[in-house]
C-alpha cells in the first residue's frame, strides 16, 4: 500500500575482530537498516545453511574457504584431493575457515570482499558519505 515502508531484511554473518566485516557492517548501517547480526564464530552456521548459502552465493566451495590466519595450510586444504564435502567438513569443523563477510539481503547473498561489494546488494542507497576505516572513501 502506499506510504507504508517494506520490511527490509538483511543478514550478516560477522567477525567483529575483521575490518572488512565492520566496514560491510557499517556500511549496511549507513544505508538506514539494522541487520541481524550473526557472530559465525560463536554461532556457525549448521552444514545445511552453509551449502544453502554457497549454492546462492554461486560460488565454488572453495572460494569461501579463508586462508589467512587459519589452519588452511596446516590441513593442506589447497590439495585437490579435497571434495566440496570434505571443504565443507573442514569449515564445520573450523568455523574459522568460512571467509567473511557473507551478506544476506533480498537482492542476493554475496560474500562481500571487497566490502564495497555490498552496495551491489543493499536495497537501500547510503544515506551519507562513507569512509572505510583505513579512509578509503566508497560514498561521497
Amino acid at each position: 500500500m502506499e506510504g507504508e515502508t517494506a520490511v527490509v531484511t538483511i543478514t550478516i554473518y560477522h567477525n567483529p575482530n575483521c575490518g572488512t566485516s565492520r566496514n560491510v557492517l557499517a556500511m549496511i548501517r549507513n544505508s538506514g537498516d539494522e541487520p541481524t547480526i550473526i557472530e559465525y564464530l560463536k554461532t556457525p552456521p549448521s552444514r545445511e545453511q552453509l551449502i544453502d548459502l554457497i549454492t546462492r552465493m554461486g560460488v565454488p566451495v572453495r572460494d569461501l574457504l579463508r586462508r589467512k590466519g587459519t589452519s588452511y595450510d596446516e590441513l593442506g586444504l589447497d590439495d585437490a584431493k579435497w571434495s566440496d564435502d570434505d571443504l565443507i567438513d573442514f569449515m564445520m569443523e573450523h568455523p574459522v575457515l568460512i571467509n567473511r563477510p557473507i551478506v544476506v539481503t533480498d537482492l542476493g547473498v554475496k560474500l562481500c570482499r571487497p566490502s564495497e561489494t555490498v552496495l551491489d546488494i543493499l536495497p537501500n542507497p547510503q544515506q551519507q558519505p562513507f569512509v572505510k576505516e583505513d579512509g578509503t572513501p566508497v560514498v561521497s
